[in-house]
């Protein structure tokens, strides 16, 4: 099984490939990037001559970190039952709506806050309900002779590199806001996303694809080793291949793009709150350990750190006529004009 990986080692950052619970650094100062950019055939020939040629380190001397820096982290919301139970507890609305059913849905998030496994979380500013969220990521990595545009879904599965688990950290209070202003969330998610613990190349999954293109890996999740929920990847409402193609329309997906799945149904804390009526199991707290499982590609483990206490919400100006400025000054110009 190839796993491409980034660790801290002997005061530098390294990167390559783990095997046999060994990592193999790639040579001359070479990327995970790179090998994004140079595609799953010619990575797979890099990492058997890497593991052949270069004197290992043990998996146990290191600190792994997040598995690449990507790009732009797409986030999608594909799994039905966590719709249902999160809607809930969000919006204070049953069901699920239709548009849901008609198109895959997304959100982009902050690329530059992404952790690895091993790593503490502070809960950020203002948040009284830290939450976490079980997913799975696809990396995307380059194709010949494919700009990675308009892509079919047969196409936009040559483009998936490998697998990830991805916990997409949210502050639930923050986001419930947010949410109002019928824009989505933003610092109720942009402050933390891990991934890791490193990168499972497609072509280890190939054989366990259904018909539909739908892996059935089994998820789970954990707080201080209690069971918290679980579920089949393949409970996704759309494969990731479709996910990628549907991202591709009338854009672009390139090397180092990450794909979330979106929580998978039990997969966090908000959900459960939807269905039980009540905030059990509780928002987590400092000193709170979230580990995470998915078949065939690994675990994750972070600790929560500190609350930052800090007041960050900014009001709008409560200066006289602020309701109706915007409206007077487009009357002022109609008039001079």
């Amino acid at each position: 099984m190839v796993k491409i990986a980034r660790w801290n080692y002997d005061g530098g950052t390294r990167e390559g490939f783990v095997e046999d619970d060994n990592c193999f650094a790639l040579p001359g100062g070479s990327t995970v990037q790179h090998l994004l950019q140079a595609g799953l055939e010619k990575t797979l020939s890099i990492a058997a001559e890497t593991c052949r040629t270069v004197r290992p380190v043990a998996l146990g001397n290191v600190q792994l970190l997040a598995p690449l820096l990507p790009g732009t982290i797409r986030d999608f919301v594909a799994f039905e039952e966590h719709v249902e139970g999160v809607r809930k507890s969000i919006d204070g609305v049953a069901g699920v709506v239709a548009e849901w059913y008609e198109a895959p849905t997304f959100y982009f998030t902050n690329p530059h806050t992404v952790t690895g496994t091993g790593e503490v979380i502070g809960i950020p500013g203002g948040c009284s309900e830290l939450d976490f969220e079980t997913e799975v990521a696809a990396v995307v990595g380059h194709v010949p002779g494919s700009e990675g545009r308009n892509l079919s879904a047969s196409d936009a599965h040559q483009h998936i590199f490998g697998y990830t688990i991805l916990n997409d950290w949210s502050a639930r209070d923050l986001q419930r806001r947010e949410m109002k202003v019928s824009l989505g969330p933003c610092k109720g998610k942009d402050f933390a996303n891990t991934l890791g613990p490193w990168i499972v190349t497609a072509d280890e999954f190939e054989h366990l694809h259904d018909d539909q293109g739908f892996l059935p890996l089994a998820m789970a999740v954990e707080v201080n080793g209690e069971a918290i929920g679980q579920d089949l990847l393949s409970n996704m409402g759309w494969p990731f291949a479709e996910l990628v193609a549907y991202a591709s329309q009338d854009s672009v997906v390139r090397p180092g793009d990450v794909l979330g799945s979106g929580t998978c149904g039990g997969g966090c804390l908000a959900e459960l709150w939807g269905r039980n009526g009540a905030k059990t199991p509780p928002p987590l707290k400092t000193g709170d350990s979230v580990g995470m499982t998915v078949a065939g590609i690994g675990s994750i483990l972070n600790t929560v750190g500190e609350r930052r206490e800090a007041v960050t919400r900014v009001p709008a100006s409560s200066r006289p006529g602020t309701k109706d400025r915007g409206s007077r000054k487009v009357r002022e110009t109609v008039t001079n004009h």
